[in-house]
């Protein structure tokens, strides 16, 4: 395994995270999650390969996700030999001062721990004022219940306002953005990638596989999630006609370099400044997959070759108002 540093921080991260929202009890959010003890052999292969950054959210199958995460992680390593994320917005009260403060203690309590290395706003708050968001998060810092700050999938101008709230009040900055990116997938590189560029933030994007379209040839799966996600066809289906072109070409790519679809997705990544992309695993053997990525090195004639046929898509991942209390799943196909 490689590791990198957290934004400006100093906080060593693995160039893998695990994305937690594969875990949790099926049916409290999605049909294809693991039990507890699926989720703690998934972890577990995770730490043996070196991996030690995990991502979770209080809305993860209704707090289960945290609760196996919290779990295994007591069981097999020490607490402070891991990077533990969590998240904030898919909650009554969404960014308020008094929702980040209560949910902040309820990801702990169901984590087992008294700290988080990262807390992340999962979306852009619009009936919160930046500044109320930022002050609370700041204070968590200072309590020492949190060690780092990180935001999600939000429009540009919204994450550079939010960071000139805590330049200007001396708050704690943003370290990280965990938002949508991947080669069918890059609306994000317009504005703000290169906003986190400027301020030393680190990316760790969700869905760097494109839900598996990435890492597969065909756009359908037979697997329980691709007949049952209904968030991923909502993200991705109406753009198939022109993204399997990419597809193809990443399938040619990984056999011109004697490896699998999804590690040139990853080295992609990489290659594009990405400090940890997360992956979400149902399978010990995806892990594998990933870690092997980091072998994989793709010249600038590769690079080239697979953004070629990329076209502008939809915004899918930043939200322009909040959604109705309750909604969970963005983007769901109907």
């Amino acid at each position: 395994m490689q590791y990198t540093k957290l934004g400006t921080t100093g906080i060593e991260i693995s160039k893998l995270c695990v994305g937690c929202m594969s875990f949790g009890q099926a049916g409290t959010m999605h049909d294809w999650t693991l039990d507890e003890g699926q989720s703690e052999g998934v972890i577990r292969h995770a730490l043996d390969l070196g991996v030690n950054f995990f991502d979770t959210a209080n809305g993860y199958s209704a707090g289960t996700s945290e609760e196996y995460l919290g779990r295994a992680i007591k069981r097999n390593i020490a607490r402070d030999k891991v990077v533990l994320a969590s998240k904030v917005y898919f909650n009554e009260g969404r960014l308020s001062r008094a929702a980040i403060l209560r949910e902040c203690d309820g990801s702990l309590k169901r984590l087992g721990t008294d700290y988080l290395d990262l807390y992340i706003i999962h979306r852009f708050d619009y009936d919160t004022p930046i500044e109320e968001t930022m002050e609370a998060l700041h204070d968590l810092v200072k309590s020492g219940k949190v060690r780092a700050l990180g935001a999600s999938a939000m429009y540009g101008y919204q994450f550079y306002n939010m960071q000139m709230a805590a330049k200007e009040h001396g708050w704690t900055p943003f370290s990280a953005m965990e938002n949508h990116y991947n080669l069918i997938y890059r609306e994000d590189e317009r504005e703000l990638i290169p906003i986190c560029r400027q301020m030393g933030v680190s990316l760790m994007p969700y869905s760097p596989l494109a839900a598996g379209h990435l890492a597969r040839p065909e756009w359908r799966s037979d697997s329980v999630r691709g007949k049952t996600d209904r968030v991923a066809a909502g993200k991705y289906d109406r753009m198939e006609q022109q993204d399997v072109l990419v597809v193809r070409r990443v399938r040619e790519l990984a056999e011109k370099h004697g490896c699998t679809m999804s590690q040139i997705a990853l080295a992609w990544q990489w290659a594009r400044g990405v400090a940890s992309p997360i992956i979400g695993a149902t399978k010990a053997r995806y892990l594998d997959d990933a870690a092997g990525a980091l072998d994989v090195k793709l010249t600038p004639e590769d690079m080239a070759y697979l953004e070629e046929l990329y076209l502008p898509h939809p915004v899918v991942g930043a939200i322009d108002k909040n959604p109705e209390q309750g909604v969970i799943l963005l983007d769901e196909k109907k």
